[in-house]
């Protein structure tokens, strides 16, 4: 097992350097697909090792070869507001192979299609609750269930549907941590009942879109990247390269028993990095000092810590747990250090929520979605530094987190030179708000910082060990911020009934 820890680490830290990294070196500068070569590189060094199914390994490292070569093939650089859908064109691609080599599945996937339609009235409340406000910020799709979520929704829809529960699990796999298409549930709603359609048509339109991202999951992508403007490179050129190049390796996983909620979601997850992670709208962000600074300490932080438990984890959940669990930490210190803490923040982002809502009522579905991940993740961090302070009391010993029994070296963000000199960056004499004012543009896009290269690289060697148990969506409550601080949601969620 100590062989899988380190290889875990090693394999993840090097996915997180890689791009931290890349993104320091070209700051301010122009984004290139070939940027992101240095990315390329260690997650194509990912190998199985004893107990690890090599299939499940592939399918993460011949996602990301293909996703660049493809990217490579079309365009030389991807413009910032068609950066996010880039891990977007994968899913539909793999659950079209799907249907195509398993009749059983593709007849499942019309059952399920078929049910949507039976759920109008369910589909109109959960639509008009989340065009309202009605759950607070909410992500509109998670690796975990929440209340207004695309997966709630499509959770609610799969429990009506008389299909084998695999077939289920795949279904909403699919549209969490595996990106059916990029649409959110009730965006198209919103847009209909703002342009003057009445409500019943709205919903009806509503639950067209939804039926179409399963009909036909390529062509339903390259309609929603037709309206949004996208303009980079022909995404209908990429999905038909990417389908041809991806077939044998879905054939191989679907051979060796990978549970097809795992086959829908590793070749996702993993390609972010590749002009979204590693991309113009982060050189353009990390311009600022302090906000490089973070990311950096922050990386320190998870390495330090994961490297340092190395003889002390029982088993490969623990490494992710405590990957997490040190970052969110990280962040919630540096929070701390201008006098804010997670409380604080998940009011304020709350209550401009739900001012945002009434300003614009046709906001992109997507919209809070980091928010919540920022949220989440310093609410968690909170909880661990809190604690801390609390054993700690009149102590004048550094503080030290402990995540599950694990400690948290916080050392990286107590030596940081940036960090900890934040007058170099404002008003010398009133530096109080300088982390604060950086942390709130990585509200925005926390990915580096949760981190997302490392948990895609954690949950691939995860998974690899458990290749028949759907690792997606998490099946446990995810101690929503907003939910456990401000809004009363809980009994909206869908956690305990997950398929």
């Amino acid at each position: 097992m100590l062989e899988l820890y380190k290889k875990m680490i090693s394999e993840a830290i090097a996915a997180q350097r890689a791009d931290v990294s890349t993104v320091k070196k070209n700051r301010g500068k122009e984004f290139k697909i070939k940027d992101a070569e240095s990315y390329v590189k260690v997650a194509g060094d990912m190998k199985a090792i004893d107990g690890q199914a090599q299939s499940v390994i592939d399918l993460h490292v011949n996602s990301v070869n293909t996703h660049f070569n493809t990217l490579s093939s079309l365009t030389d650089t991807v413009r910032p507001e068609d950066d996010p859908f880039v891990e977007h064109y994968q899913t539909p691609a793999i659950l079209e192979i799907l249907c195509e080599e398993d009749e059983d599945f593709e007849k499942s996937l019309k059952t399920f299609i078929s049910t949507i339609d039976d759920c109008e009235s369910l589909i109109g409340k959960e639509v008009i609750r989340r065009y309202g406000g009605f759950y607070g910020p909410t992500c509109v799709v998670d690796f975990a269930l929440i209340p207004g979520s695309t997966s709630n929704v499509v959770n609610q829809i799969l429990l009506e549907t008389n299909i084998p529960d695999i077939h289920k699990q795949a279904i909403l796999a699919a549209k969490s941590w595996g990106m059916n298409t990029s649409y959110g549930v009730g965006e198209v709603f919103s847009n209909e009942l703002e342009s003057g359609s009445t409500a019943g048509e709205a919903v009806k339109k509503e639950i067209d879109m939804i039926k179409k991202i399963y009909q036909t999951p390529i062509d339903a992508q390259a309609d929603l990247m037709d309206n949004a403007g996208h303009t980079s490179f022909d995404v209908r050129k990429y999905m038909s390269k990417y389908k041809k190049e991806m077939r044998n390796t879905t054939i191989n996983a679907i051979e060796d028993g990978v549970h097809y909620a795992n086959i829908v979601t590793v070749p996702a997850y993993c390609v972010g990095d590749i002009s979204h992670h590693i991309a113009q709208s982060t050189y353009n962000m990390c311009k600022d000092d302090m906000i490089m600074g973070i990311i950096e300490a922050t990386t320190d932080v998870i390495d330090n810590t994961l490297n340092s438990n190395i003889n002390n984890y029982k088993s490969e959940f623990d490494v992710l747990s405590l990957a997490t669990g040190s970052s969110a930490a990280a962040v919630e210190y540096i929070l701390e250090l201008d006098g804010f803490n997670a409380p604080m923040i998940v009011d304020l982002l709350t209550k401009r929520f739900h001012n945002f809502v009434q300003q614009f009522p046709t906001r992109g579905a997507a919209a809070e979605l980091h928010n919540c991940d920022f949220m989440d993740m310093i609410y968690r961090g909170w909880g661990y530094t809190d604690k801390a302070r609390r054993l700690r009391s009149s102590e004048k010993e550094n503080l030290t987190p402990v995540v599950n029994g694990f400690k948290v070296d916080l050392d990286p963000i107590r030596n940081n030179e940036i960090v900890m000199n934040p007058q170099r960056y404002t008003y010398p004499a009133c530096a109080i708000s300088v982390r604060f004012s950086s942390l709130m543009r990585l509200a925005d896009y926390p990915c580096l910082l949760t981190s997302e290269p490392v948990t895609a690289t954690l949950m691939t060697n995860i998974i690899a060990l458990h290749k028949d148990n759907p690792a997606a969506p998490v099946r446990g409550c995810k101690n929503c911020a907003s939910a456990a601080l401000v809004d009363f949601r809980h009994h909206y969620c869908q956690w305990r009934e997950a398929v």
